[in-house]
C-alpha cells in the first residue's frame, strides 16, 4: 500500500537523506503530503515538484513570495510562517519525519504526534527538553514513535522482539569527533571550520559541533533514557572511531547484540520509513575484512565535559535537560559565529545550569519560558568569555 509522507526539515541533512530514499523507492510506494524547510526555497521547490507534494512550507515568512514564484503552475500549494509549519505537520500522513533541528522543532513534533500515525524522530532535542509532554502527546494521539538517530535506531533494532526485563544495559557509541585525539591546549584554538569537519559522518553544522564537544552523545544519553526501559546508570557511552557499531544491548545472560553498518543516515531512516519491513538501500556495505579492527575506549571526561553535564542534568531531572539544551544551542551558535571559543561551549552550559533553578516545567508554554530564560542566561555568560581564536 502507498504510504503518505511528510518531512519536517526536508532540506537539512536528514531531510535530504529521506528524500533520497523516496527517490530510490519503487513508484507508488510513497506519496509526499508536505515538505517543510526553514528558508532554502530553491531546494524545497525542487523537492516538492519532483515528488508532487501537496504542499511546501518555508518557516521564514520573508521567503513566501520566492516560494510561490518557484511553485507557480505546478499545483503544489505554497505557504510560509510558523503557523503554516504546524498546519503542515497536522495534515494527514501515515509517516512523518521530524528533522527540524533544535528546540525549534518541538511544536511541529507535538502537532504531528497529536494526530497519530508514525513519527520518525531525528529531532532529539524534543525528547531532551520536553520528554514527558512528547511521550504523553504520542500516547493520546495513538502515535508510533520511531528513533532515527543511528545510535537509538540501532538500540531499537537490537531490542525488537526482546523481553525488556532481560536487558542489563545499553551502550551508545560515539566516533569521538574531529578532536578525539587533541589535547586541551589545542582544542582551545579550534575553529568552526575544524569543528564541522567530521571525520566520518556528513552532518549539519550544529550537530557536527555537538559531536566535536560530545554534547551530541550527552543529548542522546538523555533521549535513550526516555525511549528505552533502562535507567540512566545502566546507559553507557563508548568512543568507537570506526563508527561501524552504532549501538549495543547487553542482556542478563551476558549476550551482547549489536547493530553494525556503514555510517550512512539512509540506513536508519529506511528502517523507520518502511518499518516493520526493510527497504533496499543503495549504501556501501560494511566490509569487516577491509575494516580490520573495531576499537572501543571510554570517553575522556576532562577534555569532553559535555557528556558529564548531560548525565548530571538527566539525574537532576525537572527542567535541567531543557536548560542544558537551550544553553548548548546558544553556545554552539556563538561559536559558529566566531564569538565564543570552543572550550567555552561546555563552560557556558555549566554556568547556565548552575545559575538557574530547574523545576519541572508543566506544559508547552512553561517549557518554552524556561528555554527562553536559559537562552538569556547563556547569552550573558558567553558575553563575558573570550571569543574564538
Amino acid at each position: 500500500m502507498t504510504r503518505s509522507v511528510t518531512i519536517l526539515g526536508s532540506t537539512g541533512s536528514v531531510g535530504r537523506s529521506t528524500v533520497a530514499l523516496l527517490d530510490a523507492a519503487p513508484e507508488g510506494r510513497f506519496r509526499v503530503e508536505a515538505l517543510v524547510a526553514n528558508r532554502d526555497v530553491a531546494r524545497l521547490a525542487e523537492q516538492a515538484i519532483r515528488h508532487r507534494a501537496r504542499c511546501a512550507v518555508v518557516a521564514d515568512p520573508a521567503c513566501h513570495a520566492a516560494l510561490q514564484a518557484a511553485l507557480a503552475g505546478t499545483g503544489v500549494e505554497a505557504a510560509a510562517g510558523l503557523a503554516a509549519v504546524e498546519e503542515a505537520a497536522s495534515r494527514p500522513a501515515d509517516w512523518t519525519m521530524a528533522a527540524i533541528v533544535g528546540a525549534a522543532g518541538l511544536r511541529s513534533t507535538l502537532v504531528a504526534l497529536g494526530r497519530g500515525g508514525t513519527l520518525a524522530l531525528a529531532n532529539k532535542e524534543s525528547l531532551v527538553c520536553a520528554a514527558e509532554l512528547v511521550l504523553a502527546t504520542a500516547r493520546r494521539g495513538g502515535a508510533t514513535l520511531l528513533p532515527v538517530d543511528s545510535e537509538h535506531n540501532a538500540i531499537f533494532q537490537a531490542l525488537h522482539g526482546q523481553d525488556p526485563a532481560g536487558v542489563e544495559r545499553i551502550i551508545l557509541t560515539a566516533s569521538g569527533g574531529p578532536f578525539r585525539d587533541w589535547d586541551l591546549a589545542r582544542m582551545a584554538t579550534a575553529t568552526p571550520a575544524q569543528a564541522v569537519r567530521h571525520p566520518v559522518w556528513s552532518m549539519g553544522a550544529k550537530i557536527s559541533v555537538d559531536s566535536a564537544t560530545m554534547m551530541n552523545k550527552g543529548l542522546e544519553l538523555i533521549e535513550a533514557a526516555r525511549l528505552f526501559p533502562v535507567p540512566e546508570p545502566r546507559i553507557d557511552v563508548l568512543v568507537h572511531p570506526q563508527s561501524a557499531v552504532h549501538g549495543l544491548v547487553q542482556f542478563a545472560d551476558g549476550s551482547l547484540l549489536a547493530q553494525l553498518g556503514t555510517p550512512d543516515m539512509r540506513t536508519p531512516i529506511a528502517y523507520a520509513l518502511a518499518f516493520p519491513e526493510r527497504l533496499h538501500v543503495d549504501a556501501p556495505r560494511l566490509d569487516l575484512a577491509a575494516l580490520g579492527r573495531l576499537e572501543f575506549q571510554a570517553p575522556d571526561p576532562v577534555r569532553f565535559p559535555a557528556l558529564r553535564l548531560a548525565r548530571e542534568a538527566l539525574q537532576a531531572g525537572g527542567g535541567a535537560p531543557t536548560i542544558l539544551n537551550a544553553a548548548n544551542e546558544v553556545a554552539v551558535a556563538l561559536f559558529l559565529e566566531g564569538r565564543l571559543g570552543f572550550l567555552g561551549i561546555a563552560a557556558v552550559v555549566e554556568q547556565t545550569l548552575e545559575s538557574l533553578t530547574a523545576p519541572l516545567a508543566d506544559g508547552l508554554e512553561a517549557i518554552l519560558a524556561l528555554d527562553a530564560e536559559a537562552r538569556r542566561a547563556a547569552t550573558g555568560f558567553a558575553a563575558g568569555r573570550a571569543p574564538a581564536c
